[in-house]
């Protein structure tokens, strides 16, 4: 659907997907003659705020830096994708289970909300991505905060800190746990 906010090319990819409804047998397959560069590899530049020194792990410390550009874009925008299981209270108790698991606590005894680590580890990404946008103050490229997520943040190297522990453990879906992009 192309870049966020880019209404003008996501009405052509639909009327474009569209149009494919009037073919006279199908399956349809079609090519759309546009593409967009992936950002993959450039991560958002946004600073992280300070840090409070208050005896916190270092990613719990981080995640509550980031509320007031969490919060500013929620209102900017009027929206969250946070709150599939945690809201952004919660972000603490996310973050102190993937700790547990990366210390060699089993999954289901780490104490994830729902006892559900992928559901879980949704809101965190969407908490971190979303407080991205509002340090940025704007609508980033194509997984720019997913990059930034994973690649200048403690809290995104740690879940691919426990990705690789239960990829070790055999665990089964380990590589759901963060998107195949993001080595």
């Amino acid at each position: 659907m192309g870049e966020p906010g880019d209404a003008a090319f996501q009405r052509r990819v639909l009327e474009a997907a569209f149009a494919l409804l009037e073919a006279p047998e199908g399956p349809v397959l079609v090519d759309f003659p546009e593409t967009i560069p992936d950002a993959n590899e450039e991560p958002l530049t946004c600073p992280l705020p300070p840090r409070s020194d208050d005896g916190l792990p270092e990613e719990i410390a981080e995640a509550k830096s980031l509320r007031p550009a969490y919060e500013r874009a929620k209102t900017e925008y009027g929206r969250t994708n946070v709150g599939r299981l945690v809201d952004a209270d919660g972000m603490s108790e996310v973050i102190e289970s993937l700790i547990r698991v990366k210390e060699g606590i089993p999954v289901n005894k780490a104490g994830f909300p729902r006892n559900d680590i992928f559901e879980s580890t949704k809101d965190l990404r969407s908490y971190y991505e979303e407080a991205a946008v509002g340090l940025a103050g704007h609508i980033p490229k194509a997984r720019a905060a997913e990059s930034w997520f994973y690649q200048k943040t403690a809290t995104g190297k740690l879940m691919k800190d426990v990705k690789v522990k239960l990829q070790a453990a055999d665990w089964p879906h380990a590589d759901g746990l963060t998107p195949g992009t993001q080595r």
